[in-house]
């Protein structure tokens, strides 16, 4: 699907849902790198129990124009223009990543539209180690290479999968290599300049955070809950930052429990 937001068109998902103004919404947020295309099982999992759909590609991303937004604050306002030129009020917003800084800019700056936060691998602030930021300045392969290997656990680099025919690791590479030149570097220094005080955020939320995730440890996970009055968390044991393919099916069944409860 597609939309024209300010002289630019937008490129979303929605699951294959009919989207109904009666009916509630699900916004997912793809991390830097990727597109609305990481949530297509979830999403046609969402849409088939009646939920409204929305994985929209941040600009500079899958189907979207670009540029790419500069700010983390720019891809959260973004997304509240999309809901509102779809009229759609108020939306659960789950995000992933650089996802969970968008979700939780929104909640700061348009608190309207968000009824609830699911975060997986997060982290306040979400520094950006030097060397990667420095590789995807250059336009290097390495920044793939290196934030491919940090996203993923001992086992998820071998390409362990539950869902067979599925090799994550391999798959998340061939992902970033169709980004535009720029893009990548650009959310990257996005998450890194991002700061928010999330103290007074009182919209429920899951935080959903790997046992092994070397991008956004689990302390950072955490912390981030900690910062929430009123958070929830699940750990996911033995699973790195690509949660969505190294554990699927159990990212899946947390976080319907919090949505559809």
């Amino acid at each position: 699907m597609k939309a024209a937001l300010n002289g630019q068109t937008l490129t979303y998902g929605t699951g294959g849902s009919t989207l109904q103004a009666e009916s509630e919404t699900l916004v997912f947020v793809h991390g830097a790198g990727f597109d609305h295309a990481v949530w297509t099982p979830m999403a046609r999992y969402f849409a088939r129990h009646g939920l409204n759909v929305v994985a929209p590609d941040l600009p500079g991303h899958g189907g979207s124009d670009g540029p790419a937004c500069r700010t983390i604050e720019a891809m959260a306002d973004v997304i509240c223009e999309l809901l509102d030129y779809l009229e759609l009020d108020q939306a659960s917003v789950v995000g992933h990543s650089m996802g969970t800084l968008v979700a939780l800019a929104m909640a700061q700056r348009s608190p309207q539209h968000v009824q609830q936060l699911v975060l997986l691998g997060t982290s306040n602030p979400m520094p950006v180690g030097p060397p990667l930021l420095a590789a995807a300045a250059d336009g290097h392969h390495a920044a793939i290479e290196m934030a491919n290997t940090f996203s993923h656990s001992r086992r998820g680099m071998l390409g362990a999968s539950a869902n067979p025919g599925l090799h994550g690791f391999n798959a998340a590479q061939r992902w970033m290599e169709h980004l535009p030149a720029g893009v990548f570097h650009q959310d990257l220094t996005a998450c890194n300049d991002f700061r928010l005080a999330v103290e007074n955020c009182a919209i429920p939320t899951l935080v959903l955070i790997g046992e092994a995730d070397k991008m956004t440890p689990a302390n950072a996970g955490q912390s981030v809950a900690s910062q929430l009055s009123n958070a929830h968390v699940h750990t996911l044991k033995g699973c790195g930052h690509a949660m969505l393919t190294e554990q699927p099916n159990e990212v899946l069944d947390a976080v319907s429990k919090f949505v559809l409860g």
